[in-house]
C-alpha cells in the first residue's frame, strides 16, 4: 500500500524518496494538473470546517505527512507510516533530482518580491540546470478578484513551467491550486508555504536537532507565538481527539 487513511485523508507512506520519484514520473508524463500538498494536524483540523480545503487535500496526487503529529496518529491507528516528509525536504529532494537529470523549468507564485529575488539568486548558484522561468507576487489579500486570478494564470501559462511552486500559506495555496488546476498548463504543482522563506533565508528553519526529535514546531512557536499558538494549543488537541475517536470506531467494534 502506498497510502494510509487518517481521518478519511489518503496520506502517502512512500517516504521522501518514493514521493519524489512519483512526482518526477508525474512531471515527465507531460499531463497537466498534478499536485502535492502537506498534511499536518492543523491543516486537517482546519479542513474539517472548510469544504474546499478538504477537497483540495483529498484530491492531491501526493499528500505528504508533513507534521510529526501525522506519524504519531498513524502509530495510534496501527498504520504503516514511519517517515515524516516535510515540505522543505520534498522541495529540495525533487530539485536535486531534477538537477541531476538535466533540469526543469520552475515558476514561483507567492510571497513578496524580495523573497522571490533571493530564491532566484540562490537557484542560479546552487542549481544552474533549473531554469526559474517566472515569479509572481500576488496581492496580499484573502481572496483574489477574477481579474487578479486571470493575470496569475496567464503569467504562469505564458512562462510554460514544468513545476509551479505556490507559497501563499495554507489553506489559501491548496485551494488556489485545486480551483485553478484545470486552467494551468503545468504538469506538477506544489503547495509549500513557508518553504519560500526558508529557502530565501528570510526565515530560519528549526535545526536538525529539533527536527530529529519531532519538535520542529517548538522553536517556531517561540519565534512566532501569534501565528503558531492556534496550531499548538487549539488544533493539536482537536486533532488528538479526532484520532482517538477514529481509533474507537475502528477497533472497538464487537468481533
Amino acid at each position: 500500500m502506498s497510502k494510509v487513511a487518517i481521518l478519511d485523508y489518503q496520506i502517502s507512506n512512500r517516504g521522501l524518496a518514493g514521493d519524489v520519484n512519483l512526482a518526477w514520473e508525474l512531471i515527465r508524463s507531460g499531463i497537466s494538473g498534478h499536485y502535492m500538498a502537506c498534511a499536518n494536524p492543523h491543516s486537517l483540523v482546519v479542513a474539517s470546517g472548510d469544504r474546499i480545503f478538504e477537497r483540495a487535500l483529498k484530491n492531491a496526487d501526493i499528500l505528504v505527512p508533513d507534521g510529526i503529529g501525522i506519524v504519531l496518529a498513524a502509530k495510534i491507528l496501527n498504520l504503516s507510516l514511519s517517515e515524516r516528509v516535510a515540505g522543505y525536504d520534498f522541495f529540495i529532494a525533487l530539485t536535486k533530482l531534477a538537477q541531476k537529470n538535466g533540469g526543469l523549468k520552475y515558476f514561483f507564485l507567492g510571497s513578496n518580491e524580495n523573497v522571490l529575488e533571493l530564491i532566484v539568486k540562490r537557484f542560479e548558484n546552487e542549481f544552474p540546470s533549473i531554469e526559474v522561468c517566472g515569479t509572481y507576487s500576488p496581492p496580499f489579500k484573502d481572496e483574489f478578484s477574477e481579474e487578479e486570478n486571470a493575470q496569475m494564470v496567464d503569467a504562469i501559462n505564458l512562462a510554460r513551467p514544468d513545476v509551479l511552486w505556490v507559497g501563499m500559506t495554507a489553506p489559501k495555496q491548496e485551494k488556489w491550486i485545486y480551483q485553478n488546476r484545470d486552467r494551468l498548463d503545468v504538469s506538477f504543482m506544489g503547495a509549500i508555504g513557508a518553504v519560500f522563506d526558508f529557502y530565501a533565508g528570510t526565515k530560519k528553519r528549526s535545526s536538525f536537532f529539533w527536527q530529529r526529535l519531532g519538535l520542529e514546531w517548538m522553536p517556531r512557536l517561540l519565534k512566532e507565538p501569534r501565528r503558531m499558538w492556534e496550531r499548538t494549543f487549539v488544533s493539536a488537541p482537536k486533532f488528538i481527539g479526532l484520532v482517538l475517536w477514529e481509533y474507537l470506531l475502528r477497533y472497538s467494534k464487537p468481533k
